[in-house]
């Protein structure tokens, strides 16, 4: 399959449910346990979006560390979880590309998690930061998460990825898959693999430029039983603002 021809596998009422019950637990912990520091150094201001924001997972996360959050999302089903969960929450579907429902310069972090992995081509991405970028406030930030392309490559606490040797072929850009064993939907994900080097050609396309970026590993005394996670990082963590 080639990434034009790539399909969101998250548009699928199943997957959406089991999606609702994940956690922060196993590898996942290691994609949220920076993220109230890096916050603090980095974010001035309490407006927050959401981007991709699935079951509302991230979304309540943010609520938890104190800021004022929409979700969005172009899942039906994703958003419908979100709404169940947390009747609360500011939970918004959007068509593909289409923020006219967000305020321009409103926002002081856009939280992407794990959306970029699911976001096929170069001119796709660099369209989507593009228009985050005019969301953010002055001094706003765009903080987000992505699957490292190691994390294809090797097995995990949360992740199992030894039916798939061809991830080892897949170039940037290619489709790779992965599945998640921390639920019951044991189909499958399709992911877009994208290097370090690609991502900072988009962020400089896009008009934006890396504050810093990170690779979490855990430090093997935390309740799970890591596979990788204490010698490969499976996440990076970039933090983004607007080019001068």
């Amino acid at each position: 399959m080639e990434a034009n021809e790539f399909a969101n596998c998250y548009e699928d009422t199943k997957r959406a449910e089991a999606y609702a019950k994940l956690e922060f637990a196993g590898t996942y912990y290691l994609a949220y346990r920076d993220l109230p520091a890096i916050f603090a150094e980095h974010v001035k201001g309490k407006e927050a979006i959401d981007f991709g924001c699935g079951t509302g997972r991230s979304t309540r996360f943010l609520e938890k560390h104190g800021f004022h959050v929409v979700g969005v999302d172009i899942s039906e089903d994703m958003i419908r979880q979100a709404r169940q969960t947390n009747p609360q929450g500011d939970y918004r579907l959007i068509r593909d590309g289409d923020f006219s429902q967000l305020k321009r310069g409103g926002y002081d972090l856009v939280l992407a998690a794990f959306t970029f992995d699911n976001i096929p081509t170069m001119e796709k991405k660099v369209t989507l930061f593009r228009e985050l970028g005019r969301l953010l406030s002055r001094d706003g930030r765009i903080v987000m998460v992505v699957s490292s392309p190691e994390i294809y490559l090797h097995e995990w606490a949360s992740f199992s990825t030894r039916d798939f040797p061809e991830n080892r072929l897949a170039k940037s850009g290619g489709v790779v898959k992965i599945i998640v064993t921390d639920h019951e939907d044991r189909r499958p994900v399709e992911d877009i693999v994208w290097t370090d080097e690609a991502y900072r050609e988009v962020f400089g396309q896009a008009g934006l430029a890396v504050v810093q970026s990170y690779k979490p590993l855990a430090a093997g005394d935390e309740p799970y039983a890591w596979v990788s996670e204490t010698t490969i990082a499976p996440w990076v963590v970039y933090v983004l603002r607007k080019a001068e």
